[in-house]
């Protein structure tokens, strides 16, 4: 009976003993982790690049398929005059808002602004008037662009309080792309400050014909090879610090003899002879996900003898948009040079261009102007001749890059450049060595 009773007893504590020891512990670490309690770092596959790493997409963060179902949704919310005036970017008279200028951001609701020489007398002034636009824009369905021509060197607005920033021929001379990109970020911080958003750089054009009155060393050289590479890697610079970059001026503004704000140049080359040329810097930028590209006034009658390539649908719509794949934004140069003003009507030259494949017209110059271009494409649209589709696809191009950017017409304050400054004389002095 004793022994039965101590067999069960030893049973019991045996079974006992095998149960405690396959419990999981509920306090220890795993036997991975560090005593710390961090994870141990992972290694990184060799195929990892963090420059090609995209993040997930947060919760809260629409899908690209909501965003644009909301854009479509937002377009169709829009008027006419509301939709047209997002493809007109304006110049303006002044240095402070003027009535003018206030109507075409109130009631023309024109998208975009540019500011010259003549519009900037000092940091505080240019300021306080890129303020004063954007203050005027509140009411309009999308912020402005708010633009300059600030590339460097004789193209430069930027007031004497910020310290210069040399053309890109010198960046050329010295063939660096980190110079380059790091010139690009500098522009970009410039314009930034100053509460500009878009940049009309950089210049894409080869600097082929020694003659070339416009151009000269706002060009990296005269080799495709080094226009591509600095050029690409400006632009990127441009739009890591939150600018749009426009490159320009395709198809190519290096082999002209003749300055396209006084009269039309004409140049007698072939798509094939462009293609092993001029075209080759903006392939590279279209390959590169250009956001925004500035079409010249230039005749090629080879191509089209008709149409200057702002107004030609051959050169906008066939090569650009069909065999080169270009899908962003395409802004016209300027509509009141003199390559336009003296040979086509304003409105008409207007409408030709939208029905070429442009998305925004840049009318630089003259109240009347604006209005005679906004005129011209709403009759056009009304009158049947030019199609709202054709108006819509535009305006979500453009409301996809002002998405893309996160514009906001946000005031900003006078910047302090101190640091800015210094960083570009340091960055200056080493392209000189």
């Amino acid at each position: 009976m004793l022994s039965i009773t101590a067999l069960i007893l030893l049973l019991l504590l045996v079974t006992g003993c095998n149960s405690n020891a396959a419990a999981p512990s509920r306090t220890a670490p795993p036997a991975s982790s560090p005593s710390t309690g961090v994870a141990p770092e992972q290694p990184v596959p060799p195929s990892f690049s963090p420059e090609a790493f995209q993040p997930p997409v947060a919760e809260s963060s629409p899908a690209p398929s909501q965003e644009a179902d909301a854009l479509t949704r937002k377009i169709a919310g829009m008027t006419l005059e509301e939709k047209i005036g997002q493809m007109l970017l304006a110049g303006i008279d002044g240095t402070t808002l003027e009535p003018e200028a206030k109507r075409m951001i109130t009631e023309d609701k024109v998208g975009g602004i540019i500011l010259y020489a003549d519009n900037i007398r000092d940091l505080k002034g240019m300021v306080n008037l890129t303020n004063a636009l954007k203050k005027s824009n509140t009411t309009n369905p999308a912020p402005l662009f708010m633009s300059v021509d600030q590339e460097g060197g004789k193209v430069s607005r930027m007031p004497k309080e910020y310290a210069s920033i040399p053309a890109n021929g010198k960046v050329g001379s010295v063939n660096d792309a980190d110079a380059a990109g790091t010139m690009g970020k500098l522009l970009a911080r410039e314009v930034l400050a100053a509460g500009f958003n878009m940049n009309f750089a950089p210049v894409l054009d080869i600097n082929s014909n020694p003659g070339n009155p416009v151009i000269g060393d706002r060009s990296f050289g005269s080799y495709a090879s080094i226009v591509s590479k600095l050029g690409i890697a400006e632009m990127k610079g441009i739009e890591s610090g939150g600018v749009v970059p426009v490159v320009k001026h395709f198809p190519g503004h290096g082999d002209t003899s003749v300055d396209s704000h006084l009269e039309l140049p004409v140049v007698n080359k072939t798509a094939s002879q462009l293609a092993k040329l001029e075209w080759l810097p903006f392939q590279a930028a279209i390959k590169e996900q250009a956001d925004a590209v500035m079409v010249a006034h230039i005749l090629f009658p080879k191509i089209d003898p008709d149409n200057p390539a702002s107004l030609s649908r051959i050169i906008i719509g066939d090569q650009l948009r069909g065999d080169m794949g270009y899908q962003g934004v395409v802004i016209t140069d300027d509509l009141t040079m003199g390559a336009i003003m003296k040979h086509f009507d304003l409105g008409t030259a207007a409408v030709e261009s939208v029905n070429a494949g442009s998305d925004i017209l840049l009318i630089a110059h003259g109240y009347e102007n604006e209005q005679l271009a906004r005129k011209a494409l709403l009759q056009s649209v009304r009158g049947g001749t030019l199609d709202e589709s054709r108006i819509n696809e535009s305006v979500y191009r453009i409301l996809a890059l002002k998405q893309k950017y996160r514009l906001t017409d946000k005031p900003v304050p006078v910047p302090d450049l101190t640091e800015l400054n210094k960083e570009i004389k340091m960055w200056r002095n080493n392209i000189s060595k």
